[in-house]
């Protein structure tokens, strides 16, 4: 168990390494319930998600969710989100635990509609059961058909008789469902699905792992990937902002960096020497500094120490561009690869 932002969180169980390939190959179980939910009540509910948020959730469907920005009104992140459309009045909003009350007091302050704005964190727990038998383990559970569940969508229903909203999502890179259930049935819903699990091999998952198969799958990290100081169009998430809906918060800011050009870009990059690039390790290009590593560290599944670092806009569009990590004060060889690192099979 480890300090996290606040909270007791488990690091591993088993192991890195054994939960990672769980989830990989058969089904795994996060417990995420620090995460933070937020919920816009009101007829101006879908009004107000479409002016906080880059991507278009006047588009979304009652039953769908989309990833999406929150950002300052200089462009950098306030945190990257998920939006559910539960109905034309009532937006389901998950945040990031650490950015909770940041980003409920972010959109309660920039609100300029009649909509209602609810933290709602203290409603909910989480539990995340992702992998290649995450369904077949889930529906066990339940009597709501999850094979008719499309990815980034969801359905109120119940798990283990349980009220439950089952949404198709996760931080892994594979196939998988988020649940959101009352805290005080969590321990509950969690025996009954390792239970369920088991014939498959389930493993409940901690932090290490959570950020292994994250990274392989090039899913950024608030904190590392973005931050206040950088934008959607530098961190490789310009389809996120959807400049054609019209006006939304940081927009102008957005396209004044589009047209100017941004500096820097994410790339990802794996080693050629020995050794792991850390969050935070310096990136030389030509011996000199030209960047930094925002997440390392060894990929199971593809047996190669991987990474992702800023570097200048004009070498970041080229992959196999020869670049240097400053570990330990050594430089050691990396080059530039395509992204993801690992795209599952559908």
């Amino acid at each position: 168990m480890v300090d996290f932002g606040g909270w007791d969180m488990p690091l591993l169980y088993s192991g890195i390494l054994d939960e990672h390939h769980a989830v990989r190959t058969a089904v795994g179980m996060f417990d995420v319930s620090h995460m933070g939910e937020i919920e816009l009540y009101g007829a101006a509910a879908i009004e107000l998600a479409d002016w906080l948020s880059t991507n278009a959730a006047s588009r979304l469907k009652i039953g769908q969710a989309q990833y999406s920005g929150l950002l300052y009104e200089h462009g950098g992140f306030v945190d990257d989100i998920l939006v559910h459309k539960v109905a034309d009045d009532h937006v389901f909003i998950c945040v990031n635990a650490s950015n909770q009350d940041k980003d409920f007091e972010h959109m309660r302050s920039n609100n300029p509609t009649p909509a209602r704005v609810e933290f709602a964190g203290q409603r909910y727990a989480q539990l995340a059961i992702q992998g290649p038998r995450s369904q077949a383990t889930l529906q066990k559970l339940t009597a709501t058909d999850l094979s008719s569940i499309a990815y980034y969508h969801f359905t109120d229903g119940a798990v283990a008789g349980v009220k439950a909203r089952i949404a198709r999502s996760g931080y892994t890179g594979e196939d998988g469902f988020e649940i959101y259930v009352t805290p005080e049935k969590t321990e509950f819903i969690w025996g009954e699905v390792m239970n369920a699990g088991q014939e498959f091999g389930i493993k409940p998952c901690g932090l290490g792992a959570r950020n292994t198969l994250r990274l392989e799958a090039k899913m950024a990290l608030y904190g590392h990937e973005i931050d206040a100081t950088l934008t959607p169009l530098e961190a490789n998430l310009a389809w996120i902002a959807k400049f054609d809906k019209g006006d939304f918060l940081g927009r102008a800011a957005l396209l004044k960096r589009k047209e100017a050009g941004v500096q820097r870009k994410l790339v990802g990059f794996e080693m050629t020497g020995r050794g792991i690039a850390r969050d935070g390790y310096e990136v030389l290009l030509n011996g000199e500094p030209a960047g930094w590593v925002t997440s390392g560290g060894p990929s199971p599944t593809l047996g190669k120490n991987i990474g992702l670092c800023y570097l200048p806009a004009e070498q970041a569009v080229n992959v196999g561009v020869p670049i240097q990590i400053l570990i330990r004060n050594q430089p050691v060889d990396a080059i530039t690869v395509p992204t993801p690192f690992y795209k599952r099979a559908k």
